[in-house]
């Protein structure tokens, strides 16, 4: 019950049914028979006056069409009804002998009394009892409230809260690079308003993530001439020219990294199946050629949905990162469950956990002075994190207990051919 929907369908329902529920019993209460004190009065009065008038033979009491007889009447007796005539002959000053029948098959009571004749003297009276089945009847029509007014009350819940699954159905939709779907603008007012919205936002961050692309790329494409110039003149200095090109390259390496991320995220790689088992193998090989200290201890084959180019980089940035940071690195690739899960462990210093939450922004350094010892533009990590996201992965850090570091990448698997 912690949906909108829920709450606004049970409180319909709540309402409804306790409104009706007073409307039934206001109408119980109107429409039900008399109380006996009402009806067995005047019957009272009347059998009386019928006793005493009746003269000591039968032909007398025939002629009243009232039946004589030495028992009373047979059938099931009503005590209820019995007391309440009993009382009421009391009051009326005729203390006679009383007892209130149902006969199977009729309809209404028999009232026998014991004339002074000492014979039994049996009438009908009117039976005002509201009929044995009336709590079937009445669940019966509770039980049609609640039914219709469930359907009812779901119905105008589902309309008012439209609006906002179709809110909770366009955040889901978001693709890889933060756009929203386009929503069809037809329905009621307030859902084409909320479709309207949402697909104006939608042009909005458009707009904003191209121009922002477009500035990255312009200007590390821009950086290039400059740096070109000033590459040239380094050339004829004499005083702190390594220092002027070592600081051109790393320029370089940040523009080169920018244009490259602008351009994967405006082409974009085809998702497609990918054999992550043996793209881990090639890039051990591509480091090993480079005399990275890297090493492979387990592999399980196991396929992930990704961009192949886009992958193979991210995860070449992170295996770099422990190769040369970590001192080398050791590789391993585990099935678990419906996850691929690559862990990537260095035998390096590690990171202090106080700056483990920083070590994906860009240009991250654990220790600023090792900036020029130790190459690369600082968005390596920054990068692979992007492009692991953009295809549905995670990937962590921490701190292994016997030193150095674990970065570790999950992806959903892809299910296995059979």
């Amino acid at each position: 019950m912690t949906s909108l929907r829920a709450r606004i369908a049970l409180l319909l329902v709540a309402s409804i049914v306790g409104v009706v529920a007073l409307a039934t019993l206001a109408v119980v209460s109107v429409v039900r028979g008399p109380a006996p004190e009402a009806t067995i009065e005047p019957v009272a009065r009347q059998i009386r006056l019928l006793a005493q008038s009746l003269p000591g033979h039968v032909a007398s009491a025939s002629d009243v069409q009232i039946e004589l007889a030495d028992q009373p009447a047979k059938g099931q007796e009503d005590e209820r009804a019995t007391h309440f005539l009993v009382r009421a002959l009391q009051h009326s000053g005729a203390d006679f002998p009383a007892v209130v029948v149902r006969v199977a098959g009729k309809q209404g009571m028999v009232a026998s009394v014991q004339v002074p004749s000492g014979r039994w003297m049996a009438v009908d009276i009117p039976d005002f009892s509201p009929p044995a089945s009336r709590w079937l009847v009445l669940a019966g029509w509770i039980t049609l409230i609640v039914l219709g007014a469930t359907a009812v009350s779901l119905y105008f819940a589902t309309v008012l809260t439209r609006p906002l699954v179709m809110l909770e159905s366009a955040t889901a939709r978001i693709g890889p690079d933060g756009i929203l779907a386009s929503l069809p603008e037809e329905g009621p007012g307030e859902v084409r308003a909320t479709a309207r919205a949402l697909n104006q936002l939608s042009m909005r961050l458009k707009t904003a993530m191209e121009s922002r692309m477009r500035l990255v790329a312009a200007a590390g494409h821009d950086l290039r001439t400059p740096m070109t110039r000033m590459r040239l003149r380094a050339e004829f200095l004499d005083d702190d020219r390594e220092k002027w090109l070592n600081d051109l390259d790393e320029l370089d390496r940040i523009a080169d990294s920018a244009i490259r991320l602008v351009r994967e995220e405006v082409a974009g790689d085809a998702l497609e199946p990918v054999d992550l088992e043996k793209l881990i193998r090639d890039i051990e090989a591509e480091m090993v050629a480079l005399d990275h200290a890297v090493s492979i201890a387990h592999l399980d084959k196991v396929s992930v949905k990704a961009g192949a180019l886009g992958l193979r980089r991210a995860l070449r940035n992170l295996i770099v990162n422990a190769a040369t940071h970590g001192k080398g690195c050791s590789i391993s690739l585990a099935a678990t469950g419906n996850h691929a899960v690559l862990t990537i462990a260095d035998r390096g210093p590690g990171i202090p956990q106080e700056l483990l939450g920083k070590a994906f922004e860009p240009f991250f350094r654990v220790d600023p002075g090792r900036r020029q010892s130790v190459p690369g533009a600082g968005l390596g990590l920054a990068i692979a994190k992007e492009i692991i996201e953009r295809y549905g992965g995670t990937v962590t850090l921490e701190n292994r207990a016997g030193g150095g570091l674990s970065q570790k990448v999950v992806f959903d698997a892809v299910p296995r051919q059979t």
